[in-house]
Formats: structure tokens, sequence, C-alpha cells
């Protein structure tokens, strides 16, 4: 052989490495970016589309009633310690989820109706399904899809069942579906490819919402909406913000999306090693708006003759702390103890969530343990707070030194506060001393707030005497004289609703006037005056709060109060308590 045809021979070969490495490491890897891209874009419309699921509901179509559309259609039962419901086989929609630990009110057994049906009035469902960017995969199992049962007739946690779809691509699927004793659905899918070719093929998830809730909490302690969380970063779009038109996309690697009110979520769960893509978007069809949150996963390739096999979860139930943390640590799903709106104070919140399950499992009574961990804060926080009311038996006890100086100096307001300087001096008084140690207790009462709203466990739970509910309004009113008086104002123009002040309201009033009147009055009269009337004030402003809020309110005011009083005493102030009791006293000896 020639040099030159060695030379020819060498460049060729250098030629083939080249392009060989190209089409590996920058063609390829782009294809399948391309691929998958293109499946997200035609799984995205699917999802968007979703024309014959929500065709029915059209703007002149009254809304059906629920048994009505239940009934419609195919189902298997679902029969478990926590739901009762069903399971739509035309589409596997998950679309009938009732919550047998939670009732509608405490004197109707009926179960939350937490997913309903398209058809009737807001609907709310969650389904799984599959997309391709493979030409000539059309059919492939979505909203319309006529599953076919392979076995079980009733989901229970004992009893998965399993369906199997073919598709006429020759695409055959078989999906498993469990359920535990909580709210936890688990679908195991098995794709099997007998098309002759290779395809792709993208898991999604969704969860949809019809409109806003009937039963919306509009409150700056609650979150209701969309949420995700993708590569341990927490998402969020409120139904506010959807309703807009807001729309949000975001990717990475383990997470989950779901929407959320109040005490309740529904969340699709993709596998926890897929790349994925989770998507907020609102679809109007007519003047009906339907909320979307969902996920796509990274499209896998599935050879001709191969099989593919995939595991993604539901969630549809009560935000219970353990149950989702149980989830997350059996599952492996990341952070799915977000689910709960932990606020901004999320440091303080999740210690004091916890305190409230342990005391509630010592003490038999979430009311109770609204009391303990207040008492429990209170003691933490006693020297800073000993130190504030310290300060102001100090500064009520120099009142009249004050009130001398600013007689003597008049309108000249320098002398005034140079004498009143000397005074702080002398007496070793700092005035800001009753204000700078109050500071570190505003964030936990603020955190305890955001606790008790969202708290679950709150919800339905009594007190003692005439609270059955610490979820809601005190029921009594002062009109009725809180029950003496055999008749009902709560339907009378605002004696029934501004008005209509209950005892714990009132309760919570007296024991922030008592509070404001062990501290020293304020300089100005005018604010004095409004000081004065601020109990009042909030009195009405916390009468339609929920019962668990206003008992604390009262109860941390209360103990405030014995604190604030004690230490007044210590140092020689002779209280408002004590002008009263002196009154009294007087009064009965007939003086």
């Amino acid at each position: 052989m020639g040099e030159d045809q060695r030379n020819l021979f060498i460049a060729l070969g250098l030629i083939l490495v080249i392009l060989t490495g190209y089409q590996m490491f920058v063609m390829g890897p782009a294809e399948e970016e391309r691929r998958a891209e293109q499946a997200a874009v035609e799984a995205s419309q699917e999802l968007a589309d979703d024309g014959p699921d929500i065709s029915p509901i059209a703007t002149d179509q009254a809304y059906r009633p629920r048994e009505t559309v239940l009934a419609e259609s195919r189902r298997i039962q679902i029969d478990t310690p926590s739901i009762e419901g069903s399971l739509s086989l035309v589409g596997a929609i998950l679309d009938d989820v009732r919550l047998r630990r939670h009732t509608e009110t405490i004197d109707d057994s009926t179960p939350i109706a937490l997913l309903s049906p398209l058809g009737g009035e807001h609907s709310f469902y969650a389904r799984d399904g599959w997309s391709s960017a493979t030409t000539g995969l059309t059919d492939l199992p979505d909203r319309e899809t006529e599953w076919t049962v392979v076995s079980g007739s009733t989901l229970t946690p004992d009893s998965p069942v399993t369906l199997e779809f073919t598709n006429s691509s020759g695409l055959h699927f078989e999906r498993m579906i469990s359920v535990d004793d909580n709210y936890l659905f688990t679908l195991s899918d098995t794709v099997t490819n007998n098309s002759g070719r290779e395809v792709e093929l993208s898991r999604y998830g969704l969860v949809r919402h019809e409109g806003r809730p009937a039963e919306e909490t509009r409150n700056m302690a609650v979150f209701e909406g969309a949420l995700a969380v993708v590569d341990g970063a927490m998402v969020r779009s409120s139904f506010g913000k959807l309703e807009d038109g807001d729309q949000t996309e975001d990717s990475g690697t383990g997470g989950w999306v779901g929407i959320t009110q109040r005490y309740w979520m529904a969340a699709a769960i993709p596998d926890q090693d897929r790349p994925f893509t989770a998507t907020f978007r609102t679809v109007q069809r007519g003047e009906t708006q339907f909320f979307d949150a969902y996920y796509l996963e990274q499209a896998i390739a599935v050879p001709a003759g191969d099989s593919l096999t995939s595991t993604t979860h539901i969630f549809a139930g009560a935000k219970e702390l353990g149950v989702l943390q149980q989830v997350q640590d059996e599952v492996g799903i990341e952070r799915f103890d977000m689910a709960i709106n932990w606020g901004w104070l999320w440091f303080l919140t999740r210690p004091f969530v916890w305190l409230l399950t342990m005391l509630e499992g010592a003490l038999g009574q979430f009311g109770l343990a609204i009391l303990a961990l207040t008492l429990m804060v209170k003691i933490v926080m006693f020297p800073l707070a000993n130190r504030a009311y310290a300060s102001m038996a100090k500064m009520k006890a120099v009142q009249p030194k004050m009130a001398e100086i600013k007689e003597r100096y008049g309108a000249d307001q320098q002398k005034q506060q140079q004498a009143l300087m000397e005074l702080y001096k002398t007496e070793k008084i700092n005035p800001l001393a009753g204000c700078l140690p109050i500071l570190p207790q505003i964030p936990i009462f603020f955190a305890l707030y955001q606790t008790l709203f969202n708290a679950i466990e709150m919800r339905h739970a009594p007190f003692f005497g005439w609270i059955r509910d610490l979820s809601a309004a005190d029921p009594t009113n002062i009109w009725n004289l809180f029950g003496l008086i055999p008749y009902d104002p709560t339907g009378i123009w605002l004696i029934g609703g501004v008005l209509g002040i209950g005892a714990w309201p009132i309760i919570m009033g007296l024991t922030m006037a008592a509070q404001q009147a062990l501290n020293p009055p304020p300089p100005d009269p005018m604010q004095a005056r409004i000081f004065a009337f601020l109990p009042i004030v909030f009195t009405f402003i916390l009468a339609p709060f929920a019962a668990g809020l206003v008992i604390y309110w009262a109860w941390n005011n209360f103990l405030s109060v014995l604190q604030q009083y004690i230490i007044m005493r210590r140092h020689g102030n002779e209280t408002q308590v004590d002008k009263l009791i002196a009154r009294l006293m007087k009064r009965d000896r007939g003086d």
C-alpha cells in the first residue's frame, strides 16, 4: 500500500470518528431533546384541549346532580377506612372520593365530597395518562379510554384492581391500581410494545378543578390554589392568580403537583427518579374556567417487543400532618408535608403543629392542647416578658413625677424632654425597655395564629361548655343572653351578623381591657381614649373568627394579665384591679 493510500485511509478514519462522535454527543442529545419538547407540546395541547372531557359543560347547560353523573359511566367502587367512592373506567379517572373521617357538619354524618365528576357543579378530579411524539400514536390512554377490568371488583387496601387497554397500534397497557388505609393511590403501569417499531412514551398526571371553590377561605394565613414541589423548590399559584390567567412551568426531578384547599388536597405524583415538567394553567370553555396542575415526565424510548414499567401516585384526602409525613417517608415523595401552608414563619409553625399533636394525644382534647401550648410559650418567653412588665411597672410608678414635669414646663418641649431624661436617669428607667422585649413575641403570636388557622385537627373539635367546633365561630349571641332566651337572632339583620357577639369574644375583650388597664396610660389624652376603645373594636373584629383562635387569644391575655399584675404588685404599684377590688369591698362593708 502506497503512502498516499495510507494517508487517505487515515483521513477517512478520522472523518468517520469525528462524524460518529458528532452524531453521538451533539446531534443525538439534540434530537432527543427535540423529541421530548415535541412530546411536551403535544401532551400540553392534549391536556389543555380536553375537548370531549369538557364539552358537556356548556354555558347553556345546567349542572346535573352528582349521583346522576356518576351513574352514567361504568365504575369500580372504592372502600377503605378513610375513603368511599368510585373510579370511572372511562379514562380511569378518580372523580368520586368522599372522606369518611371528615363530615360536612357536626350534626350531619355526610362525608366530605372531595373529588366530584365532570358534569356536576364544582367538578374536581385527577387522572393519569400517556402521550407520545411518535408519529401515528393517537389513541394512547387518556380521558376517553375505555379500560377493561382484568381482576378485582372493589378497590380496597387488601384488594387492588387491574385494568387493561390495547390501542390500534398494538401497544398494550396494563394498570394495577392499589390504595392504602389513608388517601394514597398507586398506579403501576406495564406497557408492552407490540407495534413492530420503536416508540417514545411520556407519562403525565393531571389534577383539574372547575372554577374557584364554593367555600373558598379568603384569609392571608390560608393558601388555596395550585402548588408543586420541583427539585425541592415550592411553586404556588392561588386561585385568584389562576383566574387571571397565570401560567407557571418548572422542570426538575423529584416532586409533585396538586390543587389544595384549606384542609384538603388532590395531588399527582410522578416517578421520583424521572425528570418532569410541572405546569399550572387555566383552560377556558365558554364562561367556565378550569384550573390545571399537571406534570409531564421525560419521554422514554421503548423498542419493538420490549416492555416498560412505570409507577406513579395520586393523593386525594385531608392534609393531616401524620399522613403527609408517612407518605413522604414511606414512598419517598419529596417535601410532601409542604402541602400544609406553614407560612413564612415555618421554622416556628412546624414545631407548634408537632407540639399540638403531641399535647392533644396526651390531654385528649385539642382545646386543652391549645391552652397547654400557650402556657408553654409563655414560660419560654417569661424572661423577656418579665423585663417588659418590670419596665412598665417602673414607668407607672413615676407617672405622677412625669405629670408634674409636663405641668411645670408647659409648652417648652425642649426643657420638658431634658427634665424627663434626667428623671429616667435618676430612676434608672429605660423607656424603650418595655417595648423591646415584646418584639420577639410578635412573630411567635403570628406563628401560633398561622398554626391554629390551618390545623385540620381543630376542625369539628369540641371544647368545654357550648363550643362544639373550635374551627367555627362562637355560636352564642349576646342578643338572646347567650341562649338563655329561647329564640335565634342569627337571621335578624345586624344583630345576627355584625353585632352578633358570642361569649368568648366578650371574654377576650374583657381580658384585653384588663391587660390595658395594667399598662401605663399614654401621655396624650386623645391617644388614651383611642387605646381605651381598642378592646371593644377587637371584640367585634374577632367575633366571627374560629372559636379556637378566640380562646387562645383570651387565654394568652389572661396569662399576661396574671403575670403583669404580680410584677406590678411586686414593684408597689396599685393597679386598676386593686382599685376595683377595694371599691367592691367598701360597698360590701356599707362604707
